[in-house]
């Protein structure tokens, strides 16, 4: 019995070396640089990228009363005068009609949008305001753009779209266009005569059917062969570029390092190609996730600090840690050696397995804590996905106590019911996490980094170590089956996509976890 007992033990050290091992890995590779396509541009700026000044603390163009001051707008152009020639605004109102004359200043050129709603009223004053910019600023403003995907939206048809172009052309001589989704151009070819030139978005990751990054490019590169065989006029890409943070769809995932991909790869073929381009987006924007859940926030080429995330020539790491990972495994060691301590006295080896467990916990929580503030946007999330992460927290502190005994009865009893209780809770958050990803997934995450440590840690615990539940084995059971049914589904429905089949074995893991086959002698 006894050797049978260290042999378990044994093991229990070797995951926990394991986990630390394999993440400590994780994190060293990316830190590493990684060799990207350097494009070689001939003005070695940026032709284009869309402006929308919404990134600072509750600024969003859908809170009433919003208006971004002149010294915001001038500022902000000024930073970006530095890595592009030209800027695209959607709107005229909130004080974006100052964005051409502060464009002037600094030797910018402007796509000026008037943007078209439901409200006729309002959609006639953007226009008229916008034309009447164009005739002040003639050399600045290159374009205007009526309408932004408003038949993606249908808040308007055909026959309006082309009422408030012909209002704009009667005021002015810029050439006129309108934007939206390349299939929808395909949908309403007749808008062709009614436009000076034919303004598309090509956006990969958000295709019905999602590109991944290797074949992004050649992506795009179809689909203008195809728009050249529908349309004669000239075509401008309006918005195209890759997102640094958010929800993987199938093969399309975000991170930073393909968004430096897809933005170089692009920009090299455009300059080949004599493409006419806009990159989505200048600046990071916060107020877009509650739209889009957390990848719409963050197509910018530079963070809301305004600093680039990446460069066009240089080698790009996806994360520049330093020391970070090191205080916060450090940390999680020592918190663990601690409670391991209290009231027990534990063998060598289970204090080492802790150590390491403390160390990777540490480390998760690092990652955690990026993930909180990146994907929650209001203080419900935050309760919720912060609950979810607390929970699994109090489940790894409960581990020193509940493995170091020498026998079941001196157990703790309240870390049994805490380990429980925390276990029982991951179950029920997982299952609720699994139902909104199958029936409304578009827009919202894997949270696979808030439960994949404690679904592995309580798997391989709980097996050396089994408890009786605190609650009823018909609970656990329901629950249990809930849990692997629903991830399931998720699965089935992006089957190529690595973080569903990740949310499937952590899901797993924790029904097996909370399986109440076993219970204490």
């Amino acid at each position: 019995m006894t050797t049978h007992l260290s042999k378990n033990w044994l093991y229990y050290v070797i995951v926990q070396l394991i986990l630390l091992a394999i993440l400590s890995t994780w994190l060293y590779q990316k830190n590493q640089p990684v060799e990207l396509t350097s494009p070689n541009l001939n003005s070695q700026k940026i032709a284009c990228v869309s402006y929308a000044p919404y990134y600072g603390k509750d600024q969003s163009p859908f809170v009433l009363g919003t208006m971004i001051s002149r010294t915001q707008i001038d500022a902000d152009l000024k930073k970006l005068a530095q890595i592009t020639e030209c800027v695209r605004t959607y709107s005229v109102g909130q004080g974006m009609d100052y964005v051409p004359e502060a464009a002037e200043k600094v030797g910018l050129k402007v796509y000026l949008g008037a943007w078209i709603g439901w409200t006729n009223a309002d959609n006639e004053k953007e226009v008229n305001l916008a034309a009447k910019i164009a005739n002040t600023y003639p050399s600045t403003v290159k374009a205007l753009i009526i309408g932004n995907e408003v038949f993606l939206r249908q808040e308007q048809n055909e026959a309006a779209m082309q009422r408030y172009i012909a209002i704009a052309r009667k005021q002015t001589k810029t050439p006129i266009t309108y934007a939206d989704v390349w299939e929808f151009w395909n949908k309403h070819k007749t808008m062709e005569a009614h436009v000076d030139f034919i303004t598309v978005h090509i956006l990969p990751y958000w295709e019905d059917n999602p590109v991944d990054i290797d074949h992004a490019v050649l992506h795009a590169n179809n689909i203008m062969t195809l728009l050249g065989k529908n349309f004669t006029k000239p075509i401008l890409i309006g918005e195209t570029g890759w997102p640094s943070v958010g929800r993987q769809r199938n093969q399309s995932a975000p991170s930073l390092i393909n968004q430096a991909r897809y933005v170089r790869e692009f920009l090299q073929t455009a300059e080949e190609k004599n493409w006419q381009y806009n990159i989505i987006e200048a600046i990071d924007q916060p107020w877009k996730r509650n739209l889009e859940g957390t990848v719409g926030g963050y197509w910018g080429l530079l963070n809301t600090d305004l600093t680039p995330k990446f460069s066009l020539t240089t080698p790009i790491s996806a994360r520049s840690d330093g020391l970070k990972p090191v205080y916060f495994a450090l940390i999680g060691a020592a918190i663990f050696l601690i409670i391991a301590l209290i009231k027990n006295k534990p063998r060598n080896s289970l204090l080492f397995a802790f150590a390491l467990l403390g160390a990777t916990s540490g480390l998760v929580a690092m990652l955690q804590s990026e993930y909180l503030i990146s994907a929650c946007r209001d203080n419900i999330e935050f309760a919720a996905l912060g609950g979810t992460a607390v929970l699994g927290w109090l489940a790894l502190l409960a581990q020193p106590w509940l493995l170091s005994a020498s026998s079941n009865a001196q157990l703790s009893k309240q870390a049994q019911k805490t380990a429980n209780f925390c276990l029982t809770g991951l179950l029920i958050a997982s299952i609720i996490s699994s139902y909104l990803i199958f029936t409304d997934g578009r827009y919202r995450d894997f949270p696979n980094l808030l439960f994949l440590l404690p679904a592995i840690v309580l798997a391989a615990g709980l097996f050396l170590k089994p408890f009786a539940p605190i609650f009823s084995l018909r609970l656990h059971e329901t629950l249990s089956i809930l849990t692997g049914v629903l991830a399931v589904l998720c699965v089935l429905v992006e089957p190529t996509n690595l973080a569903a089949v990740l949310w499937l074995a952590i899901s797993l893991l924790l029904a097996f976890a909370s399986w109440p086959k076993r219970s204490i002698e």
